[in-house]
C-alpha cells in the first residue's frame, strides 16, 4: 500500500494522468511540426533535383562555367546568372548593412522621443510589407533617372576604372543592388534592433561605470555583444536578396553577359526563371530546374556559413 507524500508544499499538487498524457502529446505534436518542416524542405529539393536530372546528365558541372543560354541549340550555362545573383546581393548588403545597423542603434537607444521612435519602428516594419513589384515600379520611375544621370557623370569622369567603364542607358546591376538594399533594410534593422535590446543592461551600466562614453559603450560593448544576432540578420537579408525576383527582374536589365561595370545590364537566377519558365520546353525546362537547384545550394551555403559564424562568435 502506497501513501501520498506528506511534505508537499502548499499550492502544489501531483499532476493527473490526463495532464501527463497531454504534456506528452504536446511534445510529440511539436516534434511532428519540426520534422514536417524538414520533410518539406527535402521534398522541394528532391523535386527540383529530379526535374534537373536531364540537364545534369548532359552538362554536368560545366553548366556552372558556361555563359551561353541558347534554347535553339539546347546549349545552356548559368555563370552570368550566378555572377549577377551574387554581385547584386553584395551591392545591396554593402549599402543596407551600415544603414540598417545604424538605424537599429538609433531605435534601440534613447536618441529619440518614445513617440517618434514608435513611428519609425512602424515605418521600418511597413517597408517589409510592400510587394516587390511595387518596389520594381518605384525603382523604374524614381531610381533609374537620377542614377543613370549620375552614372553617366561617373563614366565620363572615371571611365578608366573597370567598375565605371560602361555608360548607363537604363536598368543595370547597380540599380538592382540599390533596390535590394531598400528591400533588405527592414530585415537587418528589425533583427539587429531586437539583438541590441536583448543585451543585458548590466553590460551598458558596467561600461559607463568604467568611464566609457555613450558611443564607446555602443561600439565596443553593445554591438560586439549583439554581434551574433546582427550576423544572423545580415545572412537572412542575403538570402532574401539572392532569391528576390520581380523587383530585380524589372531593374537589372536581364542580359546574359558578365561585365565588371556596375552600369552594365546583368541577370540573376531568379530573373532567369521568371522570364523563361512559362514558355520553356524540353531540355530548357531541365536547365531551368538545374539553375533553381544551383540557387537552392547557394542559399543553403549562405545559411550554413551564417550558423558557423554565429557559433564561432558565441564561443568567443
Amino acid at each position: 500500500m502506497t501513501t501520498q507524500p506528506q511534505n508537499i508544499p502548499s499550492g502544489l499538487r501531483q499532476r493527473s494522468e490526463a495532464e501527463k498524457s497531454l504534456d506528452i502529446g504536446f511534445v510529440w505534436l511539436t516534434r511532428i511540426f519540426a520534422f514536417a518542416i524538414a520533410f518539406t524542405l527535402l521534398w522541394i529539393a528532391f523535386q527540383v533535383f529530379v526535374g534537373a536530372i536531364p540537364a545534369i546528365q548532359k552538362f554536368g558541372l560545366s553548366f556552372l562555367g558556361k555563359s551561353a543560354w541558347n534554347p535553339v541549340n539546347d546549349d545552356y550555362g548559368v555563370l552570368p546568372q550566378v555572377y549577377g545573383t551574387l554581385m547584386s546581393a553584395f551591392i545591396g548588403l554593402l549599402i543596407a548593412v551600415p544603414i540598417g545597423v545604424g538605424t537599429a542603434v538609433v531605435l534601440s537607444e534613447n536618441f529619440l522621443p518614445p513617440k517618434v521612435k514608435l513611428v519609425l519602428v512602424f515605418l521600418v516594419e511597413l517597408l517589409a510589407a510592400i510587394p516587390s513589384v511595387v518596389y520594381g515600379i518605384w525603382g523604374i520611375f524614381v531610381l533609374v533617372p537620377p542614377l543613370t544621370s549620375f552614372g553617366k557623370w561617373l563614366n565620363a569622369s572615371f571611365g578608366f576604372l573597370p567598375i565605371f567603364s560602361t555608360a548607363p542607358t537604363g536598368p543595370n546591376l547597380l540599380i538592382a543592388g540599390f533596390i535590394l538594399a531598400i528591400m533588405t533594410l527592414p530585415i537587418i534593422t528589425a533583427i539587429s534592433r531586437d539583438a541590441l535590446i536583448s543585451v543585458p543592461p548590466s553590460l551598458r551600466q558596467a561600461a559607463i561605470g568604467l568611464g566609457a562614453t555613450r558611443w564607446e559603450t555602443i561600439l565596443k560593448v553593445l554591438i560586439p555583444a549583439a554581434f551574433s544576432g546582427i550576423v544572423g540578420a545580415v545572412m537572412l537579408a542575403l538570402g532574401r536578396a539572392m532569391g528576390e525576383t520581380m523587383a530585380v527582374t524589372m531593374l537589372i536589365g536581364n542580359s546574359n553577359n558578365i561585365s565588371t561595370s556596375l552600369f552594365a545590364p546583368a541577370n540573376t537566377i531568379s530573373s532567369l526563371l521568371a522570364n523563361q519558365f512559362a514558355e520553356a520546353g524540353g531540355l530548357q525546362v531541365a536547365s531551368l530546374m538545374y539553375a533553381a537547384l544551383v540557387l537552392f545550394v547557394l542559399t543553403l551555403i549562405v545559411n550554413i556559413l551564417a550558423e558557423l559564424v554565429v557559433l564561432r562568435v558565441k564561443r568567443l
